[in-house]
């Protein structure tokens, strides 16, 4: 599907524990890498057509790369229930293994926002090329457990400048022991990113390029 038309593809995939899970994705003609995209806590209304996810989605397959966002577990047409952050890992990991499938030959880059960003930073999978953590609290799940802090493929925190749960130096001394991993920070934004999406979907595509090496 080309990502010219703006037309998301409405689809799902399975998790490892039976849960169907709800999904969209865009595929531009040339594909250099597929980003999964995971949207912000769904107890304070967190979907996967949440501001920042909706930027992403639709903005990364201008420069050749395809996107996979989803809702998940108890979320839209999700089924199951939450899962406190843990199971929703095994949502992410789903995920990964889906837009492997639909991306043929190329990587996957896991890209979390909030909530989705402390779980999907938790998730790993064979086709995983690195990880893009987005005003990560780095607090609902253990950061010293967390997949993308332990590996030594690449992951970018993008931590807003005004962000009202985890500041810069918070998120520096948390991430001080993670083995591959860049903390920029994002200028005059809050967590929420209101009118401040641009920037996240420029350093989110650089970073995802460079990984790539295209």
């Amino acid at each position: 599907m080309n990502a010219d038309s703006g037309l998301p593809q409405i689809t799902n995939f399975t998790t490892s524990d039976g849960i169907a899970i709800e999904a969209e994705y865009l595929l531009p003609s040339r594909i250099k890498a597929i980003a999964v995209i995971s949207h912000p806590h769904p107890l304070y209304g967190g979907e996967m057509r949440n501001n920042v996810v909706q930027a992403l989605f639709s903005s990364l397959p201008k420069n050749n790369i395809a996107t996979l966002r989803y809702n998940f577990r108890g979320v839209g047409n999700s089924q199951g229930s939450h899962g406190d952050g843990k199971l929703e890992v095994a949502d992410s990991e789903a995920a990964f293994a889906f837009a492997g499938e639909l991306s043929g030959s190329a990587p996957v880059v896991s890209v979390g926002y909030s909530f989705g960003a402390d779980v999907s930073l938790s998730a790993d999978g064979l086709c995983v090329a690195g990880w893009v953590g987005i005003a990560s609290p780095l607090a609902l799940l253990d950061p010293t457990q967390m997949k993308a802090g332990l590996d030594e493929r690449p992951t970018m925190l993008l931590v807003p400048e005004n962000d009202q749960f985890r500041t810069l130096v918070d998120a520096e001394n948390i991430c001080g022991p993670w083995i591959a991993t860049s903390i920029e920070q994002v200028a005059g934004a809050d967590h929420f990113f209101m009118g401040a999406t641009q920037p996240v979907t420029d350093q989110t595509s650089s970073f995802i390029t460079e990984v790539v090496g295209q």
